[in-house]
């Protein structure tokens, strides 16, 4: 049966079974045992890992398809994520291509008042935009006995690429969290903001004054628990769809006509700590994501050898390059609530 797929359809075929979308004549379970078995042809056609037939170069192909299988899988997987949708720029190059993002000049022009038949008129330069680079560094998850227990039949592959691209999809997420929590932090490079307990009408005007300063509309993001504290005008009745919004999201998808973002919350790495504050929004303007996060270069996989395991454990590391920034394109609003 494997021998009916090329390559790219056994990568699209891991990508759709991952997802749950049924492929051609087969279903995801049908398709998950094409994918085992291709990779098992892919290991010279064997169940069980031969690390002399892998260091002989006789299993071409089986760690190329895993590691494109998880490349996709990570970056489709942040479809749908409502942060990541609204406030990140993803882009993927080859390694030693161009790693940049090119921000445009938003500023505008001075009109000046003239009198009738003159050319006297200040001269304005057209600035450029501005190209900036992102660093990026190898980030890298080693794990042991799992691709063995795959080949044999024992995980299957949604298994085994759920665990390690969820690792890295979170491991990116949280630094975008961490690099977009860093920036909104330096308020005296943003709009005012307001302090105290929550107010509509003070957060009614830090919208316009975000909106007044960017000439773009704005929205506003903040966690569950920060949109939470956005209340409607106790004179005023709720609508139906306010009531399912409140109902089914914890919050208001609008704020007088201004959408609100849910920012998932999360742990700093390594403690109990949250990276937002749940009593800050933020209020942003602009369709310029300011996250930016590039893959560079091509993933890459490889087993070590058991010999160097104490317990004899067969490790299997996989190894991809990304880097994550802030570009600060405009006006920020920062409204405190505690």
């Amino acid at each position: 049966m494997a021998n009916e797929y090329t390559r790219d359809d056994i990568i699209n075929l891991a990508v759709d079974a991952y997802n749950g979308v049924p492929v051609k004549d087969y279903s995801v379970k049908d398709s998950m045992s094409v994918l085992r078995k291709a990779l098992i042809e892919a290991n010279n056609g064997s169940t069980k890992l031969n690390i002399k037939a892998i260091r002989d170069g006789e299993c071409k192909g089986l760690f190329s398809i895993v590691e494109t299988i998880l490349q996709k899988t990570v970056v489709e997987g942040f479809t749908g994520d409502e942060f990541f949708t609204n406030l990140v720029e993803f882009k993927s190059v080859a390694l030693g291509d161009e790693n940049d993002f090119y921000i445009e000049d938003n500023s505008l022009f001075f009109v000046s008042e003239v009198a009738r038949g003159t050319q006297g008129i200040r001269r304005q330069r057209f600035l450029d935009g501005e190209h900036i680079r992102i660093k990026t560094t190898p980030k890298a998850v080693k794990i042991y006995d799992e691709l063995d227990r795959v080949l044999s039949g024992k995980v299957d592959m949604n298994y085994f690429i759920n665990k390690v691209a969820e690792s890295f999809k979170q491991a990116i997420l949280t630094d975008c969290f961490n690099a977009f929590a860093a920036a909104v932090g330096t308020a005296s490079s943003y709009a005012p903001p307001s302090t105290g307990s929550y107010d509509a009408e003070d957060l009614r005007e830090l919208v316009d004054r975000v909106e007044a300063a960017t000439g773009k509309t704005a929205k506003i993001y903040g966690t569950k628990s920060a949109l939470a504290k956005i209340n409607v005008d106790p004179a005023t009745s709720m609508s139906n769809e306010a009531k399912s919004d409140l109902y089914n999201m914890g919050y208001f998808g609008k704020f007088y006509g201004t959408d609100t973002v849910y920012i998932r919350q999360a742990y700093k790495p390594g403690t109990n700590q949250f990276i937002f504050d749940n009593d800050k929004l933020y209020i942003i303007a602009g369709d310029e994501k300011p996250i930016k996060v590039i893959n560079e270069g091509e993933p890459f996989s490889y087993l070590g050898n058991p010999l160097d395991n104490a317990d004899l454990s067969q490790d299997y590391t996989y190894i991809d390059r990304y880097g994550v920034g802030v570009v600060q394109t405009g006006k920020i609003g920062v409204y405190d609530m505690a």
